[in-house]
């Protein structure tokens, strides 16, 4: 099976995803947008994941390949492929659901309770009732139409969601690893001005090795589930 990632930022990579997939069998390939790299073609690909970065979904002015991203993610989703979205790519299976990216009305950064909601059937991926996870955003999504809402947090609604068994978005990031939050730090401090839900950097980069390994446990579950389903 082929996994492709589609990824943003240098900062915001696969983290504990790549060992995952490694470990499950999957041949692994990648387009970098910001190194002008070509898309695959959608029908040779068993799933996508779409990872964060800095930019929002509606910057389009400023980053054109954000047409043809959008492009393939509609046409993975219609043909039935199983997609994942980490924050920014939470956000962009959401609009190309059609349902509205906008500002959310706080930023979250850093380690924060995401609250699983009690799934509707044992179809649905379920989330842990609370668990800390990493944060790193400033613009929140609508829950997609005909998408079941997963989990929340104390500063946005929607933090998880799917559609069907093969669509999952997430607006935190379980991949998270002590690497890429120290890149992500670096790349991006100018955005922790203090406010409720940003930590410092201090705080951010503090984490211990087990609140990451109970993190990517869920993580990790939610591959397992997009692959039990594609398979």
């Amino acid at each position: 099976m082929r996994a492709h990632y589609f990824q943003h930022d240098p900062a915001e990579g696969l983290g504990s995803i790549e060992p995952w997939l490694q470990a499950n069998g999957y041949q692994l390939t990648c387009t970098r947008f910001f190194a002008a790299e070509e898309l695959p073609n959608p029908q040779d690909i068993d799933l996508l994941v779409i990872m964060g970065g800095p930019m929002s979904v509606n910057d389009e002015a400023n980053h054109p390949w954000l047409v043809r991203e959008k492009q393939f993610v509609r046409t993975a989703i219609k043909s039935g492929k199983s997609v994942l979205g980490i924050c920014l790519g939470a956000q962009m299976i959401a609009c190309e659901l059609g349902a509205r990216v906008f500002p959310n009305r706080e930023k979250e950064i850093g380690w924060h309770s995401v609250h699983g909601l009690t799934p509707a059937d044992d179809s649905t991926f379920s989330l842990p009732p609370s668990q800390t996870m990493f944060h790193w955003h400033g613009e929140t999504f609508e829950l997609p139409r005909g998408a079941t809402r997963l989990a929340r947090s104390e500063a946005c609604e929607n933090q998880a969601f799917q559609l069907g068994r093969r669509v999952i978005g997430l607006q935190f990031h379980p991949e998270m690893t002590p690497g890429l939050a120290a890149a992500i730090v670096a790349a991006c401090s100018d955005e922790l001005v203090p406010a409720k839900y940003v930590q410092t950097a201090e705080e951010i980069l503090s984490a211990s090795q087990e609140q990451y390994q109970a993190m990517h446990e869920v993580m990790d579950s939610a591959l397992a589930y997009l692959h039990q389903h594609n398979t």
